[in-house]
């Protein structure tokens, strides 16, 4: 009887050397997002961070991580991976900046069946651009293969990103008062929530009623979500914002209480704001009620400032100088509940 072949990591579906390949190709993605308080990154067993005790004198760190949902499947079946690591930087890059916090540096978690080092890189060069729009470091992350838990080509990702604000000048909400204005910066389109009502509507009604071949329908389902950092913080050294809102799970219905005190709501005038016409198609063929659509998309509203009346002109000049379309939607109101009205 002829011994056993001894077994290797590679029989057992794990290809190391793969793995090596692809964090060699995210060295130069890497290199594109530096910023001077990057001390090492990429390689490391941790990256090391200087906190800029120059520009600031008694700093907080504001953490954030996400994912981006069954949107992956999506970008996956139309091999459009490169936006996703855009989305993957602007869900978490968003978030941080609701607390006034400018981002400084982004992990990613990439996980899969097998590592494919084309499909990694695809998705790295997408994490890369975000961070550059974001203003923030790409300084690691983790590249998992786990045949088994995966099947190859799926994968999932998950971001991790840190930023950093002056504590006087942290937003929690707090300074919000009845009678403050609402200002929705427009989306790019469905950013990364509601994808699995999405593809469980294109697999009824395919592309009918949208006026579109299904390349034109997917680049507007599959367009990454806008990223507001370099658009947003300068106008906090400029005019007193009360509170933000990243407009993501939970749309307009859920999203804006959550920086909202206590015993204050806001109303909402839909009329006020476009609606792209790819959420119209999901509304309106999708048979959403009023209240599925602003509770599971976005609405045409990627972002939410609240600011007080007096400082609602200068606002929307700032904005739309930075290249977004700024809308009044709404006003904040006396509620002991804590709603959100719409209409």
């Amino acid at each position: 009887m002829l011994p056993k072949p001894p077994l290797t990591y590679r029989d057992s579906g794990v290809d190391i050397e793969s793995a090596e390949s692809l964090i060699d190709q995210i060295r130069p993605q890497a290199e594109r997002t530096h910023r001077p308080e990057v001390l090492a990154g990429i390689g490391g067993f941790g990256a090391l961070i200087q906190v800029p005790l120059d520009r600031y004198t008694h700093p907080v760190l504001v953490a954030g991580t996400d994912g981006i949902g069954t949107k992956l499947l999506l970008g996956l079946a139309q091999d459009r991976l490169e936006g996703l690591g855009i989305d993957l930087v602007a869900m978490c890059a968003n978030d941080v900046l609701v607390h006034g916090a400018e981002p400084l540096f982004f992990l990613d978690y990439y996980a899969s069946g097998r590592i494919d080092p084309e499909q990694g890189s695809r998705l790295l060069a997408g994490i890369s651009e975000g961070c550059v729009q974001a203003g923030c470091a790409l300084v690691g992350g983790e590249t998992a293969e786990m045949p088994g838990l995966y099947r190859a080509p799926d994968f999932d990702l998950a971001g991790f990103c840190v930023g950093i604000v002056e504590r006087s000048r942290i937003l929690d909400g707090s300074c919000v008062q009845a009678g403050d204005r609402l200002i929705g910066l427009a989306s790019s389109g469905v950013h990364s929530n509601g994808f699995s009502l999405v593809r469980r509507l294109l697999e009824q009604e395919g592309v009918r009623g949208t006026g579109m071949e299904e390349s034109r329908l997917m680049d507007r389902l599959l367009e990454p979500t806008r990223i507001y950092v370099k658009s947003v913080l300068p106008l906090l050294s400029r005019i007193p914002v009360h509170a933000m809102a990243h407009i993501t799970g939970g749309g307009l219905i859920d999203n804006p209480p959550r920086v909202l005190p206590r015993g204050l709501g806001a109303i909402l005038d839909p009329r006020s704001w476009p609606v792209p016409p790819v959420l119209e198609w999901i509304r309106d063929h999708g048979h959403l009620s009023p209240r599925e659509f602003y509770r599971t998309f976005n609405a045409g509203i990627g972002f939410l400032l609240v600011v007080p009346p007096e400082a609602l002109r200068e606002a929307q000049d700032l904005l739309a100088g930075a290249g977004e379309a700024a809308y009044v939607i709404g006003e904040v109101v006396e509620d002991p509940g804590q709603g959100i009205q719409i209409g």
